[in-house]
């Protein structure tokens, strides 16, 4: 009797409409019903949704939110190690988005009330995942939360980001994504390059060429300033879920996110999914809610895209269920292949 044929599941988040754990199970219903055996894992690329592939959050900490409101923010601590979403505690999503956010005011201050209260329990590695911030206060704000740089010596700390913006560019790539106009972009990219000066008067850090330095709104700028090293997000969550060691088990991996784009293929999950799996001959099949305009797929990675199957309308209005009969229909291919 031939042995089962076996898939890993390996999804991003569809933002809006599904998170990693609906789309797993959702795809394993179509693996189990064609007698497939399942292996999975939850990824992101080191932004929202990143504790959430750790296992969520499991310690909670109150925090002063980007408008100097108290919020309660989840974090998640493994023996001496701490892992922080920034959003969690200075997200867009905490002041209602773009269009009720303040961007000349909103501050990093809770990120580095986070920071400090893991400090405070004892971690000394701390990983903070960026994206989705409400900030382009280049870390200020933060950095007045945390403990002085002497004592931070102590610390492994790491920011895991997924962009190349430089610190004094921060504004203008994000700003108008969190509800800056023109004028306010001006006046936040000129203190973004007095800020600029003053860490490096300070601490003697250099941001002017450090790629990655304006993720967050400048908040990995201000991390760096202060002895942090920088990591690719998605590389971090896949050594740390150990997707290395479980794609040589399987015949199929299928991965996805809501939209595939260009960005796709520079530190997401789709494209580094795709990467890590082509390095082993595993095939690859994407299953996302739509494609963007002019997206090159690289060669070995199949795409499938709910929008171009059944329509953007039902793609939004029934994701969980299409994805299963996608994944059924994929699954079924390849057994006929």
């Amino acid at each position: 009797m031939p042995s089962k044929r076996s898939v890993l599941l390996a999804f991003d988040k569809f933002r809006g409409s599904a998170d990693n754990g609906q789309l797993t199970a959702a795809a394993t219903a179509a693996a189990e019903r064609l007698g497939w055996d399942v292996k999975s894992v939850a990824l992101a690329d080191g932004g929202e949704g990143s504790l959430d592939a750790l296992g969520g959050a499991n310690r909670t900490a109150e925090v002063t939110d980007p408008l100097g409101r108290t919020v309660e923010a989840g974090w998640r601590l493994e023996g001496r190690t701490a892992f922080i979403e920034m959003s969690a505690a200075s997200g867009l999503a905490l002041v209602g988005g773009a269009e009720r956010n303040q961007p000349m005011e909103a501050s990093t201050v809770g990120t580095g009330q986070l920071i400090s209260k893991a400090i405070e329990v004892g971690a000394r590695d701390i990983y903070v995942f960026l994206g989705g911030s409400a900030t382009t206060d280049g870390g200020l704000g933060a950095l007045r939360a945390m403990p002085p740089p002497a004592r931070l010596k102590e610390i492994n700390l790491v920011v895991a980001c997924d962009v190349e913006t430089l610190f004094v560019d921060a504004a203008a790539e994000f700003g108008p994504q969190k509800g800056a106009s023109a004028a306010q972009v001006k006046m936040l990219s000129r203190r973004l390059e007095r800020l600029q000066q003053i860490y490096f008067d300070d601490y003697g850090v250099d941001l002017r060429d450090m790629a990655g330095g304006g993720a967050a709104g400048g908040l990995a700028g201000g991390l760096m300033a202060v002895g942090a090293d920088t990591v690719a997000g998605f590389e971090l969550l896949a050594d740390h879920v150990g997707l290395d060691e479980l794609l040589p088990e399987v015949d199929l991996c299928i991965t996805g996110e809501g939209k595939l784009d260009t960005t796709s293929f520079k530190g997401k999950v789709v494209g580094g999914v795709h990467r890590w799996a082509g390095e082993l001959d595993v095939p690859t099949v994407a299953i996302v809610g739509v494609v963007g305009d002019g997206v090159e797929v690289p060669n070995g990675l199949q795409v499938r895209s709910l929008t171009d199957e059944y329509g953007s309308e039902a793609a939004f209005a029934d994701t969980l269920r299409l994805v299963e009969e996608l994944a059924e229909l994929v699954l079924s291919k390849a057994e006929a292949g």
